[in-house]
């Protein structure tokens, strides 16, 4: 019984720190995501949505300021399109 805690914790701690390596080395990539390459996706989610409009709601969650700005994305106080309702 001892056995199978041990390797249950080891295995938790394991996948554990791997994630944090993989989120971690995955924070400073800014060229990772920019419009173009999320404009398919957005016209796929909103397709009613012109293109200059799809721009402003990129640009309010990624954009300075945007909630989705900075490494944790968990102020809310700030106020962008998607946070005003």
């Amino acid at each position: 019984m001892k056995k199978l805690a041990v390797g249950m914790l080891s295995a938790a701690l394991i996948l554990g720190a791997g994630t944090a390596v993989f989120a971690a080395g995955n924070s400073g990539q800014s060229d990772v995501l920019s419009f173009e390459k999320m404009l398919p996706f957005m016209q796929k989610m909103h397709p009613d949505f012109s293109k200059d409009e799809l721009k402003d709601m990129y640009k309010a969650c990624h954009g300075e300021g945007g909630m989705m700005y900075g490494s944790n994305g968990m102020n809310v106080e700030r106020q962008s399109m998607m946070n005003r309702f």
